[in-house]
């Protein structure tokens, strides 16, 4: 434990606490009331709850296997869906961390945390490439990294070990132990993608990156979202020398690998493709495999008014006079 470094203050008998666990499934049951789990679930809500306190109590809790499945948004993923059973446990313990784990997060973190994501993120950027830039009168250079296999990459060994430092109840920190040892890609090694308690796990492995970039290495104009960053610099020499430490502390800290052809120091004059976005020095446009997808969305759901008035908004974020119209004036539902 770290001498000196703030520590959570509840105890284990809050977080596995009746109260606690009846506010956890208020807030998990919103819209899923539908689902023939959570409906099963729901039929005997109070023997169940009561059974997982006393399992919580007696330390006699073990998770559930996970049901695995694939989806494709912007790229195919492998989700591990656990019970509602554990699941629950899961927004019990998120509703009692996020909130003291949040605090030391640095402001330039913008993945699964309120009041950030990829809009804020994305006007950061632009902030600080403008603050650099000052009117378009230097270079702006941005390094791209991204996280190779992030999910599939954690070391449970030292996730363990950092939330130890911060939470001095022992019985939490073995909680958390029995959720993040639920699931692995190889002995010791992963976090499953679909668990509540994933989103926040991460930030708190990778806030140890924020960390050693803004501090260490005094990036001024860094951003992470999820397993990408990027830092700016009017200075591309500065960029090419931090690079190799940023590698270093990656792979011997935390058993990260940056994924080598995902790594790009940018002109950003000549555009950088980021959230969805490539953007310039003074503007953005829609990425084409963006637009792609919003176009055979709007396809599929037939050009349903919510689904089109959805992505009018996303548009209405960068320099898409043209794109707005078509879907406005209703012409265009498939994309050449």
């Amino acid at each position: 434990m770290s001498i000196g470094r703030v520590q959570f203050t509840h105890r284990y008998e809050h977080i596995i606490s009746l109260e606690n666990l009846l506010s956890a499934w208020s807030e998990f049951v919103i819209g899923k009331k539908s689902r023939k789990d959570v409906q099963i679930f729901q039929q005997n809500l109070m023997r169940n709850i009561i059974s997982l306190h006393k399992d919580l109590i007696t330390k006699n809790y073990k998770h559930s296997e996970y049901e695995a499945f694939n989806i494709s948004d912007s790229k195919p993923r492998n989700i591990h869906k656990a019970s509602v059973r554990d699941r629950l446990l899961h927004h019990a313990i998120y509703r009692q961390l996020y909130p003291f784990f949040d605090k030391t997060f640095i402001s330039d973190s913008y993945s699964c945390r309120f009041n950030k994501g990829t809009q804020k993120a994305i006007k950061a950027f632009h902030r600080y490439s403008e603050k650099i830039s000052q009117n378009g009168t230097r270079k702006v250079w941005v390094l791209k990294c991204d996280v190779r296999r992030f999910f599939a990459s954690i070391d449970q060994s030292i996730l363990i070990d950092i939330i130890d430092s911060y939470i001095s109840d022992k019985d939490i920190v073995w909680l958390i132990s029995q959720i993040v040892k639920s699931f692995y890609i190889t002995e010791g090694v992963g976090l499953p993608l679909g668990n509540l308690t994933s989103q926040l796990l991460v930030n708190v492995y990778m806030n140890k990156c924020d960390q050693f970039v803004k501090h260490k290495i005094k990036a001024k104009y860094y951003i992470r979202y999820a397993d990408d960053f990027v830092i700016l610099s009017e200075n591309k020499e500065w960029l090419l020398s931090i690079l190799p430490r940023i590698q270093d502390f990656l792979e011997e800290k935390l058993k990260l690998h940056l994924h080598p052809n995902k790594i790009s120091i940018t002109n950003l004059a000549l555009g950088l493709d980021l959230l969805g976005w490539v953007h310039f020095t003074d503007h953005k446009v829609l990425r084409t495999v963006t637009k792609k997808r919003m176009f055979k969305n709007i396809e599929i759901s037939e050009g349903k008014e919510e689904v089109v008035q959805s992505y009018i908004g996303l548009l209405s974020h960068g320099n898409t006079k043209k794109l707005r119209n078509k879907l406005i004036g209703g012409l265009v539902y498939t994309y050449d």
